[in-house]
C-alpha cells in the first residue's frame, strides 16, 4: 500500500490487534457468513461471473458461524444476540432448501 492509495481513498490498514473481543467475533462473523451465501451458490464471488456453490465448505462455514455466535452472544445485549441467531437460523435454513 502506498500513500497515495490511503489520500485517494484506497485501501488502508487496519489494526485488529486493537479490536475487541466481541468485535473481532462479530467481524470473523461477518465475513464467513458472507461465504456461507456465496458457497451455497446464492450470492456470486466478487470477481467472478457465475456462482461457486460448493455444499460441503458451506456446511464448515455455517457451523463456524454458529459455533462463534454461540460464543460471542453473552457480550451482546439481547437484541443483537436475537439478530445473530436469527441470522445463524437463516443460513441454517438456507443451507437444508440447497441440499
Amino acid at each position: 500500500m502506498t500513500e497515495e492509495d490511503t489520500e485517494a481513498g484506497g485501501p488502508q490498514a487496519v489494526d485488529l490487534s486493537a479490536f475487541e473481543l466481541e468485535q473481532l467475533l462479530g467481524l470473523f462473523i461477518g465475513i464467513l457468513s458472507a461465504k456461507a451465501w456465496q458457497y451455497m451458490g446464492l450470492r456470486i464471488t466478487p470477481g467472478k461471473e457465475d456462482v461457486e456453490k460448493d455444499m460441503a465448505k458451506a456446511a464448515t462455514v455455517i457451523d463456524c458461524v454458529a459455533y462463534l455466535a454461540e460464543k460471542v452472544e453473552s457480550y451482546l445485549p439481547e437484541d443483537e444476540a436475537g439478530r445473530l441467531r436469527s441470522m445463524v437460523a437463516d443460513l441454517q435454513l438456507n443451507y437444508a432448501k440447497q441440499t
